[in-house]
């Protein structure tokens, strides 16, 4: 491209386009202008950015070099507004290459965000945080049509209500906007799943089956917890004597959880990308199983100057799975009672505040004293009394009472069969969701809201009076009592009954903690 004294005779040009920037979860509209004043030539990027903004430079400055673009003999300036949000990303590479190489048209664009990486050849590529943005920016109701690699609508297509215009290079979409031939797509991807829908809402869900429930042999008990910890998302502790099942159990709830929607398919995928993994878009809740020795930032998150996702955001909308439960640090097992009260995850340091979605369901597992044989009837258990008590008062009073269900697993006998399978525990789950949904719960019964509970979980007059019964003999807590009447809620569920009776309360009852003297 070609400058004439015409254009160096202007005092300065001004133009400017939109993109966009990630805080925390959250995106950030990003107004990113270039202007072209007399002077030494230079090119500067100023706005509080990041060391791989800086980097563009070099890589916009190749790409239009390489497709017969030249520089101005100006000094390039370009400003990303505003000046007080940190940016990060190499997805501003295309806007800022674009306001260079229409640097003889008069443009202000705002109406359409341009993302994309560059190669230095001028190919225009995609990146981990595309997907995280141009979701947070629809949600927000701020994006309508954006530019995009086209590489990368291989899975925004999934993202509907935005116009998307696919390029492949940086000539390409200089040439649209010359030419003001913003050709879109809507093309919407379909996911590969079933689904059904309850007052214009569709669910999905799949149906297949990797590991089975009927491998487990015996623990009816077990199972029959799990299958009501599943069906309302209730959080889940087994404790038994290694090799029982505990693990075998937990590994089989992904197949069994319930229908998602697709807002809640599409938030899973945006954590997958933060986390550097690219999603496979299925209709199955997320499974995660940190091991004990994982650090308080890893399961958390945390970074110094940016902070990165953790284990449980990761587990957003799925299980989050403690093995070894008491193994886990006193911080990293205090810290988890904010998510499992609030659903979120608050990271704070000194050059960020992030807050994280973290609506899990959580499970635990754990022996019953160190050497794990206390419960057995054939080995003889090595811990003396103070040894299990330091072992059990691990886990705090307050961390125990947001658990809902607590189940004490028997011992394998040679006599144990497989009683249920996962595609029979699947057909029941998904008949308790839709009661769920019919009744107009935006929540599953585990994550009711307080004022929820009374609208939706309503009991019998027997039911009712064993509850105040049981108040009084284990002075329950408010908590505790709002726990006993959803766990009660997603058993009627099962039972197919409207109300909570009587035999749906007590075995709630059951699944409570037992004090231990």
């Amino acid at each position: 491209m070609k400058y004439n004294n015409s254009i160096l005779d202007k005092k300065n040009i001004l133009n400017s386009l939109s993109c966009a920037t990630l805080d925390g979860l959250s995106a950030k509209p990003i107004e990113v202008e270039a202007t072209f004043t007399k002077g030494l030539p230079n090119f500067l990027i100023v706005g509080l950015v990041s060391s791989d903004i800086q980097e563009a430079k070099e890589r916009a400055k190749s790409a239009l070099l390489t497709n017969g673009f030249k520089f101005p003999p100006l000094k390039v300036t370009i400003n990303l507004s505003p000046s007080d949000i940190r940016k990060s990303g190499t997805h501003f590479d295309l806007v800022m290459a674009l306001l260079i190489g229409l640097y003889k048209n008069r443009i202000e664009r705002r109406d359409i965000f341009i993302f994309g990486e560059l190669g230095l050849d001028g190919r225009v590529k995609s990146s981990s945080t595309l997907f995280p943005i141009i979701l947070s920016l629809k949600e927000q109701g701020l994006l309508k049509r954006a530019v995009v690699p086209k590489e990368a609508m291989e899975y925004l297509s999934y993202i509907a209500g935005v116009e998307f215009i696919p390029v492949s290079s940086l000539d390409e979409t200089i040439n649209i906007f010359k030419t003001n031939s913003f050709t879109s797509t809507t093309k919407r991807f379909n996911y590969k799943a079933k689904s059904f829908i309850i007052d214009n809402q569709r669910y999905f869900y799949d149906n297949s089956i990797e590991s089975d429930f009927i491998d487990i042999k015996g623990q009816s008990i077990a199972k029959r917890a799990s299958i009501v910890a599943s069906a309302g998302m209730h959080n889940f502790l087994m404790e038994g004597n290694p090799g029982c099942g505990k693990s075998m159990i937990a590994k089989r709830l992904k197949d069994i959880l319930p229908p998602l929607m697709e807002n809640e398919m599409l938030s899973i995928a945006k954590h997958q990308f933060l986390d550097g993994t690219t999603p496979d878009f299925i209709a199955k809740r997320p499974v995660r199983s940190p091991h004990h020795t994982a650090t308080l930032a890893s399961i958390f998150g945390g970074g110094s100057h940016r902070a990165k996702i953790g284990e449980v955001a990761l587990a957003h909308n799925g299980v989050l799975f403690f093995d070894e439960l008491p193994h886990f640090s006193k911080n990293v097992l205090e810290a988890l009672r904010e998510p499992l009260q609030d659903r979120v995850v608050n990271i704070s340091r000194v050059n960020s505040k992030v807050k994280y979605d973290a609506d899990i369901m959580f499970v635990g597992a754990m022996n019953p004293c160190p050497c794990g044989n206390l419960l057995s009837k054939r080995k003889v258990c090595r811990c003396s009394k103070r040894e299990i008590k330091r072992y059990k008062n691990r886990l705090s009073d307050p961390f125990l009472d947001r658990i809902d269900i607590f189940v004490v697993m028997q011992e394998i006998s040679p006599t144990d069969r497989g009683d249920i399978s996962s595609k029979e525990i699947k057909n029941m789950i998904n008949l308790a969701f839709k009661l769920q949904k019919s009744r107009g719960q935006s929540r599953l019964n585990g994550k009711l809201e307080t004022k929820d509970v009374e609208k939706f979980c309503k009991l019998s007059k027997d039911a009712n009076n064993t509850l105040n019964i049981a108040v009084e003999r284990f002075a329950l807590s408010h908590r505790a009592i709002e726990s006993i009447k959803k766990v009660s809620r997603t058993i009627a569920d099962l039972d197919n009954s409207k109300d909570i009776e009587k035999k749906h309360l007590l075995e709630a009852l059951s699944y409570r903690r037992r004090d231990e003297n």
